[in-house]
C-alpha cells in the first residue's frame, strides 16, 4: 500500500516497485488507507510523512495498534534525527528520505517484505511448539489427534466450517474448540438445535422479525445471525432443517 496525497509521488513508487514484482494500491490520504487496512491484505505500507490531515507518523501508529505484523516504510523530505526518532517511536519499520533513490528503495521493501514473513514464520513455528488447549474436548488417541489437528487448521480461517458425526460424539465440543481456536474467539458463541425448533418458528429464530409482522411478534427482535455477529454461530442438526429454510439459509452463507 501507497499512501500520499502527492499523485506524482504515488506514480513513481508505485513504477519502481512494479519493476520488481510487486503489486500496489494506492491512497491519497491516511484516512483511505485506513477504510482499505481491514478489507486487503498487505504485505507492507509506505506512508508519506507530510499528509494534510493525519500524517505518516499517526497513521504508522495507528497501523502498529491494529495490524502490528505489517511493517510501515515511511518516506519524508525531512531526513533529520528527530524525525527518525519520531518514526521509531511511532513503530515504523524503516524511513527513507526524499529525493528517492529507487535501487535503494526497492531493498528497504523487499527487506520489509521478508521481514513480515519471517515474523509470520516465527509465529507459525511458536504455536505448533506451545501446548495445544482445545476447551473442553479431551483425546489422544491418534484419531482424536487427527481431528484436534484439523481444528487447529480451520480455526485460523473464516471459512463456513461442517461438522459430522453420530450423535453424541462431540459435535458442539469441536465447534467450540474451533470458536475458541479463532480470531472470532473474543465474540459471542451461538448455538441452535434446528432439529428441536417448529419450523414456523425457526425462521424468526434465525433471522429475527419487526414488530407486528406475524400474531405474536409484540416486539422486534434480533436474530442469531445478528446476535453472532463478530463471533460464530453453530447450526446444530442443520440436515433436520425443512427445505424452505434451507433455501433462505444457503442465500445467507
Amino acid at each position: 500500500m501507497v499512501v500520499d496525497d502527492d499523485p506524482d509521488m504515488r506514480g513513481l513508487i508505485s513504477a519502481a516497485l512494479s519493476e520488481v514484482g510487486f503489486e500496489t494500491r494506492l491512497c491519497s490520504s491516511a484516512e483511505e488507507a485506513l477504510q482499505a487496512l481491514p478489507v486487503e491484505s498487505f504485505d507492507v505500507v509506505i506512508a508519506d510523512f507530510q499528509m494534510p490531515g493525519m500524517n505518516g507518523l499517526e497513521l504508522c501508529e495507528r497501523i502498529v495498534a491494529a495490524r502490528p505484523e505489517v511493517p510501515v516504510v515511511v518516506v519524508t523530505a525531512h531526513g533529520t534525527v528527530e524525525t527518525a526518532i519520531g518514526a521509531i517511536r511511532a513503530g515504523a519499520y524503516d524511513f527513507v528520505v526524499k529525493p528517492i533513490k529507487l535501487q535503494p528503495f526497492q531493498l528497504v521493501i523487499e527487506r520489509a517484505v521478508r521481514h513480515r514473513e519471517l515474523t509470520a514464520e516465527v509465529r507459525r513455528l511458536r504455536e505448533e511448539a506451545a501446548p495445544q488447549s482445545f476447551g473442553a474436548v479431551i483425546g489422544q488417541s491418534p484419531p482424536m489427534r487427527e481431528v484436534l489437528d484439523l481444528v487447529a487448521r480451520v480455526a485460523t480461517t473464516d471459512t463456513t466450517v461442517l461438522v459430522t458425526g453420530e450423535s453424541g460424539t462431540g459435535k458442539e465440543l469441536i465447534a467450540r474448540a474451533i470458536h475458541q481456536r479463532s480470531r472470532r474467539a473474543s465474540g459471542p458463541f451461538v448455538a441452535i438445535n434446528c432439529a428441536a425448533v417448529p419450523e414456523t418458528l425457526l425462521e424468526s429464530e434465525l433471522f429475527g422479525h419487526a414488530k407486528g409482522a406475524f400474531t405474536d411478534a409484540k416486539t422486534a427482535r434480533a436474530g442469531l445471525f445478528l446476535q453472532a455477529s463478530g463471533g460464530t454461530l453453530f447450526l446444530d442438526e442443520i440436515g433436520e432443517t425443512p427445505i424452505g429454510v434451507q433455501a433462505k439459509l444457503l442465500r445467507v452463507l
